[in-house]
């Protein structure tokens, strides 16, 4: 008994470690979270008082945000959405931040140390306009520092401390477009100035108490204008005329105004190309970009033009900064190769430098597309300058005393596409990870971890407890491991550039900014559209690194130039590129693969016709035997038509190439457009695996899965429904549901929800798909399922049949024969609004499903799919709960472990990637938006693995432990049994 006993309790203190240390310790051993704003749009330097330094920037993802100058870590930050576009920031009263958005029809008061909002005004208007927000310093009414609002056709004056509205202006009857607000120094009046008709220049006079227009000025210039107006003081403005080889200076002072025209081949000698007027504010001057160098014109206080200098291969012009009484400086960027020039000039005394230094930045980060300049006092009293640099790859930097403070990587929140690639296998004898511990390292690690067992630790022994597990994971080495959780994640920016995230950490790396995709005279608008996998060696395949191909086009057009990029995937180096092609509409990639295992991509253009890549003769053979049996389909959203096609033949005896193929319609499916509108498609993965395709009830009884890639979900909606919920009335609204083979064009199934509309999210896996839409009636979002069963296999059930081998299980399955097919299906609320969906998948497909959920909180849910199982009824039999099956709720069930975030917020959740391991019961999950969040996913447990920081350690000990216990309790048990025999 006493030995029962002692076993016991050995056992239960042996396993109280997994117990206590289940969350704390074990942060980050599994996911990582990573924060980012976006290409920075403006930017506003607070850093006049005592305390932290900080820069406020708004950025191209509609994020507001304030900035450590020290680190350039995120104090406080807020994405408005995609609906609220920031179009201005300023900072008013020294503690708030004033953020101008939604076309001029919103503007917000932050608090500037924490980031709460403190006011919001709406502002309305009668058309849309040009938006400007001017914050003065000096300009005050009835004692409250006043806020300058333009923007839908009104003026408005808002009071800073609680946003009220103190009057407004209205301007849209008059056909002007207001660009400039102008507040001349100890006057209580305002300018207003603008462009009419392109030829027309307008200023307006308003009183800043009442709003009350004084006087209203306007002249004509004949040869029209062309592009905005430069303010250069508060009286002169410059602009370009109509034919851009002109300057014009305007002069308006007191409702008086006067032009001075000047060509520009006499100010600038040497010079040739079209001119462009940039849009920096520049004490006294305006910059002019002519080709590839910069002229700076001054303007006189008499309004005449003169040439300063002209500076060649300037990137970027920051406006003036003033920083001491009566001078103002402004910074301008030249690039050198890898280097980057900083000089910092003013304008009163252009042939001294204030600032004039160099520093190195990596080439794959581009040319630089805005500065910031902000001044310091040195210790000696002196002025220094730091500059705030955006580059073309959307990240940002630091710059000062010719040194990179920091840098971030804000490139990121643009992910547009995402895919995968094994990492490299260890060799033998090769140490990857490159760190070695002692022997006293290990028994001080492992005396740590039993000081935690007996819940001893401190703190700071908790930490290092954390930070040796992460170190111990070996989940950053750069090889491949036998459960396939380190992988990298290969991403596709806005921005044309392509980086490598190691999954174990988050860390980049490699990232390249492909030549191909960056701004040229042959492609001026360029932008990717997909990644694909070009060539995936097998793992015996040392000698060839696996490849991608990146995909994009040089404009929004679909007729427009293709681009192509081969990238390898573990140097990071570009193989080759080819630009501009043939335009690309799709791109389809093959189940086929060459000699070096590169696999075949069909690329079809906008005419309908098919380019095949590689362009090899081996690609072309292999594609000609499979000529007849590539099929592919088309939604054109906007006409309302599905289309299915097929490869007819090649062309070659029409223009000689052999890798041009015509293709014909073999159907098509026509929506009428005055009763639905197709909202939204999906498809199954083409690399999803089924593990099996019958399925055994709880009667028994086994229904057989209807398993095609060529089924297609589509969603319509009446036309009245595509407007915003709650806009349409129930009985006007109806939501259509159709799968659709895309080899026949057969519609499978139809079904109709009455008083729904959309916005359709849906996910397709194996023979279910899950949608999610409104229910005008019941005021509440649904989510519905739908089941496909194959009845032409139902008669496989007997025995005998299969005993001896009379069974149709083995054969070939098509297309073109009519199926005999059944569907089931089931409705459910759901209480939140949805962002994205994505459906886990593992190797094998054994590990049960489970719905990803990007909610409207920017959070990721998981559903388990029972969940969403049609045959759910409100009492099941006992035979029906072993099997799983739930009792049927109207609701879906939201848990709070269920969140796959945790406490965090992906910012802007665009989409979830889910990618399988080799490790049957775990997924890869990548969520990305703004933010960037990666973890593990185990839906039925880790059914498979011991977990990666089980302590073999610990059970090494417990095992010594307890065979040092029964040989002590035996010998124990002996010398009692002899003394009782002496007895």
């Amino acid at each position: 008994m006493a030995i029962r006993a002692f076993l016991l309790l050995l056992i239960l203190f042996s396993s109280s470690y997994y117990v206590v240390a289940l969350y704390e310790d074990q942060v980050g051993l599994m996911d990582w979270y990573q924060q980012y704003i976006g290409k920075v749009k403006n930017a506003v330097f607070q850093t006049q008082k005592a305390g932290r330094k900080r820069v406020v920037v708004s950025t191209e993802e509609n994020v507001i945000a304030s900035l450590d100058l020290r680190h350039g870590e995120i104090f406080w930050r807020h994405v408005l959405g995609d609906n609220d576009t920031i179009d201005a920031i300023d900072i008013s009263m020294g503690k708030y931040v004033i953020t101008l958005s939604s076309g001029g029809s919103i503007l917000r008061a932050w608090n500037l140390p924490d980031g709460q909002m403190v006011w919001e005004s709406f502002l309305r208007g009668s058309k849309p306009s040009r938006s400007l927000l001017w914050t003065p310093t000096n300009l005050k009414a009835d004692k409250d520092d006043v806020i300058l609002v333009y923007g839908n056709g009104y003026l408005h004056s808002l009071s800073s401390i609680d946003g009220d509205i103190l009057w407004k202006k209205d301007l849209s009857h008059k056909s002007i477009d207001i660009q400039h607000l102008i507040h001349p120094e100890g006057s209580e009046t305002i300018y207003a100035i603008g462009v009419g008709d392109l030829s027309q220049f307008e200023a307006y006079i308003i009183n800043v108490r009442n709003g009350e227009l004084l006087k209203h000025c306007s002249m004509s210039f004949p040869g029209g204008f062309s592009g905005d107006i430069s303010l250069v003081a508060s009286d002169k403005a410059v602009v370009l005329d109509s034919s851009g080889s002109s300057l014009v200076s305007i002069s308006f002072t007191e409702g008086e105004i006067k032009f001075q025209q000047v060509d520009i081949a006499n100010l600038v000698q040497h010079i040739s190309g079209s001119a462009v007027l940039l849009p920096s504010k520049l004490e006294g001057m305006v910059a002019v970009k002519i080709g590839k160098s910069l002229s700076f014109i001054k303007v006189t206080n008499e309004g005449r033009l003169e040439a300063v200098d002209t500076i060649p291969h300037v990137e970027a012009v920051s406006d003036s900064l003033p920083f001491s009484e009566g001078q103002s400086g402004f910074g301008l960027i030249q690039h050198d190769g890898t280097n980057i020039h900083l000089t910092i000039k003013t304008g009163n005394d252009w042939k001294s430098h204030l600032v004039e230094e160099s520093f190195k930045v990596d080439q794959h980060r581009g040319l630089v597309h805005k500065v910031f300049i902000n001044n310091y006092i040195r210790t000696d009293r002196t002025y220094g300058f730091r500059a705030l640099i955006v580059m073309e790859d959307h990240s940002l930097l630091l710059m000062q005393q010719g040194a990179i403070v920091w840098n971030r990587e804000d490139g990121l929140a643009s992910i547009i596409d995402v895919t995968t690639s094994e990492l490299p296998v260890e060799k033998d004898g090769v140490s990857v990870a490159k760190v070695e511990h002692s022997l006293f390292e290990w028994l001080k690690g492992h005396l740590l971890k039993l000081k935690g067992t007996l819940m001893l630790a401190t703190p700071d022994d908790i930490a290092v407890i954390q930070r040796l597990r992460l170190q111990s994971a070996e989940k950053s080495k750069m090889t491949r491991d036998h459960n396939g959780f380190r992988k990298l994640l290969i991403v596709l920016t806005r921005a044309g550039k392509l980086s490598a995230i190691h999954t174990g950490d988050g860390r980049i790396v490699w990232s390249l900014l492909l030549n191909a995709f960056r701004k040229s005279v042959t492609c001026e608008n360029p932008r990717g559209l997909n990644i694909h996998q070009w060539q995936v060696p097998h793992h015996h395949a040392l000698d060839e690194n696996p490849s991608v191909l990146v995909v994009g086009t040089c404009g929004l057009n679909s007729d427009a130039s293709g681009i192509l990029s081969f990238i390898d995937v573990y140097k990071g180096e570009e193989l080759n590129y080819l630009a501009p092609l043939h335009s690309i509409a799709q791109v389809i990639p093959l189940p086929f693969t060459d000699s070096i295992e590169q696999r075949l991509h069909l690329l079809i253009d906008a005419e309908g016709y098919g380019h095949l890549y590689p362009r090899t003769p081996e690609a072309i053979s292999i594609f000609q035997e499979e000529l007849g049996n590539i099929y592919w389909y088309s939604v054109e959203v906007n006409s309302n038509v599905l289309r299915g096609h097929v490869v007819k033949k090649n062309c070659v005896s029409e223009i000689g190439d052999d890798y041009f193929f015509e293709s014909s319609d073999l159907w098509s499916v026509v929506f009428p457009s005055d009763s639905e509108r197709i909202i939204a498609t999906s498809t199954r993965k083409l690399s999803e695996v089924v593990h099996t395709q019958a399925k055994v009830t709880s009667d028994q009884d086994v229904s057989y899965k209807y398993i095609s890639k060529n089924l297609l979900f589509v969603a319509t909606v009446t036309p009245k429904s595509t407007s915003e919920i709650g806009s349409v009335i129930p009985e006007d609204s109806w939501l259509f549901v159709y799968l659709v083979d895309t080899v026949t064009g057969r519609v499978l199934h139809r079904m109709s929800h009455h008083g729904s509309q959309g916005p359709v999210h849906a996910v397709f896996s194996e023979n279910w798909v899950v949608y999610h839409y409104f229910n005008l009636r019941a005021h509440r979002y649904e989510m519905s399922v739908i089941e496909i069963y194959d009845q032409s296999r139902a008669d496989n059930k007997d025995v005998l049949k299969l005993v001896l081998g009379k069974h149709n299980l083995t054969a070939a399955l098509s297309s073109y024969s009519r199926p005999e097919v059944i569907t089931k299906s089931q409705s459910y609320f759901f209480s939140h609004s949805v962002k994205t969906m994505a459906v886990t998948a593992t190797a094998k497909g054994i590990t049960s499903r489970q719905l990803l959920i990007g909610t409207i909180g920017d959070q990721v849910l998981a559903l388990d799919k029972h969940f969403l199982d049609p045959r759910r009824t409100v009492n099941p039999t006992q035979a029906e709960k072993e099997e799983g099956i739930i009792p049927l709720t109207d609701s879906l069930p939201i848990m709070p472990q269920a969140y796959v975030t945790h406490a965090l917020k992906v910012e802007g959740l665009r989409n979830i990637i889910t990618v399988p391991a080799k490790l049957e019961s775990t997924i890869l999950v990548f969520a990305h938006g703004v933010d960037l969040f990666f973890t593990r996913l185990a839906p039925s447990r880790t059914y498979d693995s011991l977990t990666e920081d089980f302590s073999y350690a610990l059970l090494l000990i417990t095992i010594v432990a307890l065979v040092i216990a029964i040989f002590v309790t035996w010998i124990w048990s002996e010398r009692k049994e002899l003394e009782e025999k002496w007895r």
